[in-house]
């Protein structure tokens, strides 16, 4: 499996996530580091990675099956993963390692924009493609990573 790890600040709804190589404390607490302010409340699950996180923090026991513990809850952030598991599931059947990065950054902006007026997603992405191409070679070099979904 290829671990992704995602955040929701929920002052502004946006959701940031990323491929990361693996699920340890110095990636997982980098990844928090790059994307929560030094005041801002972090809430996660219980996993062992996210002890000693030098936020403010607040964890969700899921290991007992507890979802919510006041304002603690990850429920923005799954709601994410359920789409974009949908999307697996019904549109993009296969996922490989070696693209998922793109299929992340899709789903991330899609709900980023999700509220937007329907021009103001096609400007920017129009805006987003001027002087931009990807071409076949590039997307089928080698970058590392397997090209078989699992």
């Amino acid at each position: 499996m290829t671990a992704v790890v995602g955040a929701k600040d929920r002052a502004t709804n946006k959701i940031s996530a990323t491929v990361v190589p693996s699920t340890d404390k110095a990636t997982l607490q980098g990844f928090v580091a790059d994307n929560a302010g030094d005041n801002a409340m972090v809430y996660t699950d219980d996993a062992p990675a996210y002890e000693g996180i030098p936020n403010l923090h607040e964890t969700v026991k899921h290991s007992v099956s507890a979802y919510v513990n006041g304002m603690a809850h990850t429920n923005g952030i799954e709601s994410f993963w359920s789409m974009l598991k949908r999307a697996h599931k019904g549109t993009f059947h296969k996922m490989s390692p070696k693209h998922l990065q793109r299929y992340i950054s899709e789903f991330a902006g899609k709900h980023n924009m999700r509220e937007s007026d329907t021009l103001d997603p096609m400007r920017d992405t129009v805006a987003r493609l001027v002087g931009r191409n990807l071409l076949y070679r590039d997307r089928i070099a080698d970058n590392g990573l397997s090209n078989s979904a699992r």
